[in-house]
């Protein structure tokens, strides 16, 4: 007997990819996106009646992502304390030269990224890395869309200028 096809479910898992790189902008560590990643999945599958189809699944699950890690940034600044250092999370291996050298590009972009405020990290890892409109950015975020373009251009100002890359690019 065949079971019925869950559309649903098969755009979360097609969302896996870019939900993963918006909770590592977010945390800055590996282990910290995986269970942000599968908190948002198991939230967005409990409230799934909540979606409006016809609307944005990126959208709502970017937003039911950045909430949890603003209730996750809140507990650990009570605890006062990481779990694990940032070195922890980035310790990989790799064979042959073109890994490496992709490996240590990202590792730069990684570290520039980190370095950030994370209001100008939020925006940048939405509209230039997960490819969000301003105004679809300033929704999520709850900010005017003025806002939302001055923290780009100053957190991509920052990168090209860590990155030694001019900003005329």
């Amino acid at each position: 007997m065949m079971t019925p096809r869950d559309e649903f479910a098969d755009a979360l898992g097609a969302m896996l990819p870019r939900l993963r790189r918006f909770a590592f902008a977010l945390s800055r560590h590996p282990a910290d996106a995986d269970d942000l990643t599968a908190l948002a999945i198991e939230r967005a599958l409990r409230s799934r009646a909540q979606f409006v189809p016809g609307t944005r699944l990126d959208s709502w699950l970017f937003r039911i992502t950045r909430n949890l890690w603003i209730d996750e940034a809140r507990s650990r600044q009570r605890r006062g304390a990481w779990e694990a250092p940032p070195e922890a999370g980035e310790q990989q291996g790799f064979d042959g030269a073109a890994d490496i050298e992709r490996s240590a590009e990202l590792a730069q972009v990684m570290r520039a990224m980190s370095a950030l405020p994370d209001e100008q990290r939020e925006v940048v890892a939405l509209i230039m890395i997960e490819g969000l409109g301003y105004r679809e950015a300033a929704e999520l975020l709850g900010q005017p869309i003025g806002t939302v373009s001055s923290r780009l251009v100053r957190g991509r100002n920052a990168l090209f200028a860590t990155l030694g890359q001019g900003t005329d690019q």
